[in-house]
């Protein structure tokens, strides 16, 4: 037997839509909320649009970008960076960010040698990284400036692919206030999944010869 429905049930009955779409209105905005905070606080995708960081990173290759870590720990050599280019090379990567190496950080000077290597306060870099053709690393190539000595609170970024890098040889030195986060994880293709390593340099402990 069918209870009759009073105003009371009436009023509980009419609310219950009304308190569906609160309720996914809330889980709505606070999913936005904790994307928001993972994205500009600790974590973002980015995707490879260059040629420069061939063939550790190819184009339209995604990486994870991490905001997190850098605020307690910094940037080293051999760290890959996302950043903002300097305004005049905005304007014509359409303000796309820019992903590269570093090779110097504050205080260090950087040389390109005419041999086509370069090095850092006197010492030849090894750069397993770089890109390479029939086996052998493609050389470096000053971009009319050949010695830069890095300001503190800055660092002097390369990309691997050298021949196809607007980088540090062009723009100088970039801010740590441009930096975005250290690409650390390539996640996308699949088949391609990984953290990406960063070299520490150990030749660089050592005094030049």
């Amino acid at each position: 037997m069918a209870l009759p429905i009073g105003p009371y049930t009436a009023d509980l009955v009419s609310r219950r839509p009304l308190g569906c779409v609160v309720e996914i209105v809330e889980t709505l905005v606070l999913t936005l909320v904790i994307f928001l905070v993972i994205q500009n606080f600790i974590a973002q995708p980015y995707r490879v649009q260059q040629q420069s960081m061939e063939h550790t990173l190819e184009p339209e290759q995604y990486v994870l970008v991490d905001k997190l870590t850098p605020r307690f720990d910094q940037y080293h050599r051999g760290d890959i960076v996302v950043f903002n280019p300097p305004p005049a090379w905005a304007q014509q990567s359409d303000g796309t960010p820019y992903i590269k190496r570093i090779i110097g950080v504050g205080g260090d000077a950087v040389e390109v040698r005419e041999d086509g290597f370069v090095y850092v306060n006197g010492v030849k870099l090894v750069e397993p990284y770089l890109y390479a053709q029939s086996g052998e690393p493609q050389p470096t190539i000053p971009f009319g400036q050949s010695r830069w000595v890095v300001p503190q609170g800055e660092f002097f970024v390369m990309g691997d692919h050298r021949e196809k890098s607007a980088d540090s040889r062009s723009f100088g030195t970039i801010p740590a206030s441009s930096i975005i986060g250290r690409a650390w994880l390539r996640y996308w293709p699949f088949d391609t999944f990984g953290i990406l390593p960063s070299p520490n340099h150990p030749e660089l402990a050592s005094p030049a010869p």
